[in-house]
């Protein structure tokens, strides 16, 4: 205790130094490795509760939170939306068939912007992404001309509302405990607003920086060739054969490549090998003809061996699916590891950037962004947006039927926000309710629900509240917003635009919502000592946390487009960058016309 009370280095004290160690250690983890982000948040927990920094109730104060709580409730109200179709039926009514690129990005960005100030703006992009693929090619555009502007109008649309993306929410319940007072749900509507028309208005002015790309799936729906791998189950009637006796070596629409014998290949000379139990074949050509093959002669996946072509699954079909940043496949085979085994499906092909890469698919090394062509079990049920997931599916399984459920989810969601906007009950009593009614009317069922609750997520949000308090607790915030007073002065707009941007930057690498937890107590300490109202500085901290644009890891929503789009990482760059400071702007300039900073009494 004595050295904790002596220890002093540069203003800050032991506790303080533990803490900068612990945010810098957590920013470095969470952008060179692939842990979850719910784990490095759990252990900066743990750190900051056992070396003392906070005791038991300010360590785990995040998880009891009501901002933490509304947004886990939100989550089963989503879930009542998207399983009565709500959003399945706004999306096939709202975009039409319009003329022009300029019309187009209108058409699309704002419905979904609108969407995404009520619901998850993840949930919302997953939902339009395959829209978007179908309405592209409708309208003869390019997906990538239209998949970056669909991921920027989520997260420009989550800033028009509190309840729109968790930033907000964890800011303004921060807001609440320190100075009583509660944000309304449309608090930022109206900045948010502006800055979604400037965003629409730069994308259709920098159209000429999104990159025109071909799309990844269109490779596999061409007529070439593919490269496909099948194995010899163990009682093949065709085993001892040559593989020209056994009709093997030549096949409509294709041609034999090579030949695995355990672990000995052969490419040349084939039709005279003899067949083998095990035995790998890979081919090359048309993808029906080839399945169409294998079935007739009792082939099966190469994944793993089967001793019975009973035990092969013939009721199949073909899906696509990318590669998701922090994937454990990334730099790894198919073949070389239990993916194919674990998901139950089958590697067909394997396209990056729009090309097929014309070798034994399994023996691909994979890429973040790849498109793969799977074998799928009709059956099988594959969740398409699990951030977890190691691939992500184009095509979603589920269609919900548009129905009297339809509207009765609708209701309950604009009844929640009426009533929460008009003060008549609060935020998370209305979510509460609004949970309740979609569970009672069966919008949705309870293991629907809980299904729908993204624990690592409330983990992350939870562990965001905690970050922001160490920082706030130990002194950091006040020292950190003193420096920035230094450095900057004494003039309000240039300190909040300093704060802003460094913001804007950091959330290009971390979480929004780590990033906004992270600078309240730096925003709200350096309205403080400049002697103004911080809500001007924490609505403006707000949208800044929320904008990110020039990295693809920026946002889950611009992980979701990056493979359908075929982008590659420098694309989000050359627009994201321009974007960045075009948002700042525009953030800056409409908050103080709508909230003028208001000297402290």
């Amino acid at each position: 205790m004595i050295m904790e009370d002596t220890f002093m280095l540069w203003g800050f004290d032991l506790h303080a130094w533990i803490t900068i160690v612990t945010v810098l250690s957590m920013f470095t983890v969470m952008l060179f490795t692939r842990l979850r982000s719910d784990l490095v948040f759990l252990a900066a927990i743990g750190v900051l509760f056992v070396t003392g920094v906070l005791d038991a109730k300010d360590a785990f104060s995040g998880f009891s939170s009501p901002s933490v709580i509304v947004i886990g409730v939100l989550f089963v109200v989503v879930a009542g939306l998207t399983y009565t179709g709500v959003l399945n039926w706004i999306v096939r009514n709202l975009l039409g068939q319009p003329q022009g690129y300029s019309r187009t990005v209108v058409r699309l960005m704002l419905p979904v912007a609108f969407l995404s100030s009520f619901l998850s703006n993840t949930t919302v992009v997953a939902l339009f992404v395959n829209i978007v693929k179908v309405w592209s090619k409708r309208l003869n555009i390019s997906p990538s001309k239209l998949l970056i502007p669909l991921s920027y109008a989520s997260g420009m649309g989550g800033v028009c509302t509190l309840i729109g993306t968790p930033p907000n929410l964890i800011i303004s319940g921060l807001y609440e405990e320190k100075t009583g007072e509660t944000m309304n749900i449309f608090t930022t509507t109206i900045p948010g607003l502006f800055c979604l028309a400037v965003g629409v208005l730069a994308v259709i002015a920098m159209r000429r920086l999104l990159p025109d790309r071909k799309s990844p799936e269109s490779a596999f729906e061409e007529t070439g060739d593919y490269t496909v791998e099948v194995q010899v189950p163990s009682d093949n009637p065709y085993i001892g054969m040559t593989l020209e006796e056994a009709g093997l070596y030549h096949v409509d629409g294709g041609s034999l490549l090579e030949l695995y014998h355990f672990d000995n290949i052969s490419s040349s000379d084939l039709k005279d090998e003899m067949l083998m139990g095990g035995d790998h074949l890979v081919y090359s050509g048309q993808i029906e003809s080839i399945v169409e093959m294998a079935y007739e002669h009792k082939l099966v996946s190469a994944d793993h061996h089967l001793f019975s072509y009973d035990e092969f699954d013939q009721d199949q079909k073909l899906r696509t699916a990318y590669v998701n940043f922090g994937s454990s496949l990334i730099g790894k085979t198919i073949g070389g590891s239990t993916f194919e085994k674990d998901s139950n499906t089958t590697l067909v092909a394997v396209s990056r950037y729009g090309e097929r890469i014309n070798k034994p698919p399994r023996q691909v090394v994979l890429q973040a962004g790849d498109t793969l062509l799977l074998l799928c079990p009709k059956h099988i049920r594959l969740d398409a947006t699990s951030p977890r997931s190691d691939i992500h599916f184009f095509d979603s399984a589920d269609v919900p039927d548009i129905g009297t459920k339809t509207l009765i989810s609708t209701i309950i969601m604009i009844a929640m926000v009426a009533l929460s906007a008009l003060k008549v009950i609060s935020l998370l009593q209305g979510a509460f309710i609004a949970a309740a009614a979609m569970l009672l009317f069966r919008c949705c069922s309870p293991e629907q629900a809980m299904k729908s609750i993204n624990w690592d997520i409330l983990m992350v949000f939870a562990g965001s509240v905690v970050l922001g308090l160490a920082i706030q607790q130990t002194g950091i915030a006040e020292r950190m917003a003193f420096g920035i007073l230094d450095v900057c002065g004494s003039n309000p707009l240039v300190v909040m635009t300093a704060i802003c941007l460094v913001g804007t930057f950091i959330t290009e690498f971390i979480s929004n919502t780590a990033a906004g937890a992270m600078f309240f107590p730096i925003m709200y300490e350096a309205a403080l000592k400049l002697g103004y109202e911080p809500l001007p500085f924490l609505i403006a901290l707000m949208i800044s946390v929320s904008s990110s644009f020039a990295t693809p890891i920026g946002s889950p929503t611009h992980m979701l487009v990056y493979g359908p789009g075929g982008y590659r990482f420098s694309d989000f760059i050359r627009i994201g960058l321009p974007m960045n400071f075009i948002i700042l702007a525009a953030n800056i300039f409409i908050v103080n016309v709508v909230y003028p900073l208001t000297p402290l009494h």
